[in-house]
């Protein structure tokens, strides 16, 4: 069976994943399928970096802002529609492209990961809710440290969502999600996969670059976007874990200065970025372009093409 070919682009946040894979999707042909665990909200655009119709310049974007902010959801969702969305376009005789910084998502759709969902328990799980909102999920953590080190090196104390999923995994089956995943590869991936991943030598610019980011998304109105959210939606659970979202809520209910909240946004997203490249770096089929050793965004493009061509003509 001849596999379907796409296109993956990876990288930390402001590493520039979005702008390449629209410049690639025009030269290419393709359609971009979001692999971001946030884009998917509607109402939430700028704390997410969706890009605007006039950024887009008219290549279809999936699977981000179609969903309200009330709404669950989860990464089995996320599996079914984006291998419905790469058929789609691949039936159209386009080049499927996915792009974004979720590994967990990427890995788990590209290697074909299969998912037990069936081993859920409501009553467990709002009892973990309210550990976590009691510690701000501190004690969840280390017991997640204790029992499934590997998940707790890509679940970060305050992603309330997976963290609890995890803890109720192990509590119901016995074992850990790793365990889970190593189970689940047992079935072949459908997909041929060339995976272009940015990245920075000097770590130190990437950090301005996102501390640049955060000022240009404050310009743009970030906090009246938040403002907004929190009156509307006080009892939101997923999406509050967005960056930028639970930093300025503080600041919004008279707890914190906006200065302060502003510098955790940069930290957290700087934290984020590392524990993003930590994910990335593991997967050895990626072809890196460190963006800081290249003159322009010319020569990165110049770079992907010859890393596609090779792997279309395979």
């Amino acid at each position: 069976m001849c596999k379907q070919k796409i296109l993956v682009i990876v990288g930390p946040t402001a590493s520039g994943k979005t702008k390449l894979a629209i410049e690639l999707a025009k030269k290419y042909n393709g359609e971009i399928i979001s692999a971001d665990s946030m884009q998917i909200y509607k109402e939430m655009s700028i704390a997410t970096a969706k890009p605007t119709k006039e950024e887009q310049e008219g290549i279809p974007h999936h699977l981000m802002d179609f969903l309200p902010l009330d709404k669950p959801f989860n990464l089995s969702d996320y599996l079914n529609l984006a291998k419905q969305k790469i058929k789609e376009i691949s039936d159209r005789g386009k080049l499927p492209i996915i792009a974004g910084g979720t590994g967990l998502y990427i890995n788990s759709l590209i290697d074909n990961i299969k998912l037990n969902e069936s081993e859920q328990d409501e009553n467990l799980r709002n009892e973990l809710y309210r550990q976590a909102k009691q510690d701000n999920g501190e004690s969840l953590y280390k017991l997640l440290c204790e029992i499934d080190p590997e998940s707790a090196k890509t679940i970060h104390q305050n992603n309330t969502i997976r963290l609890v999923r995890a803890i109720e995994i192990y509590k119901l089956t016995g074992k850990t999600m790793t365990e889970h995943k190593l189970e689940s590869k047992l079935e072949p991936s459908p997909y041929d996969v060339c995976i272009i991943g940015l990245n920075y030598e000097d770590r130190e610019k990437l950090y301005e670059k996102i501390n640049l980011r955060v000022d240009i998304m404050l310009k743009n109105g970030l906090e009246e976007e938040v403002r907004q959210v929190y009156n509307n939606n006080k009892n939101l659970k997923t999406a509050y874990n967005a960056i930028g979202y639970k930093e300025l809520i503080p600041y919004i209910e008279g707890q914190d200065s906006l200065e302060n909240c502003i510098e955790k946004i940069k930290q957290e997203s700087r934290r984020y970025a590392k524990r993003q490249l930590t994910w990335f770096r593991r997967d050895k089929r990626i072809n890196w372009i460190y963006v800081d050793k290249e003159k322009n965004f010319k020569n990165i493009i110049k770079k992907s093409d010859k890393i596609i061509e090779t792997f279309i003509s395979l």
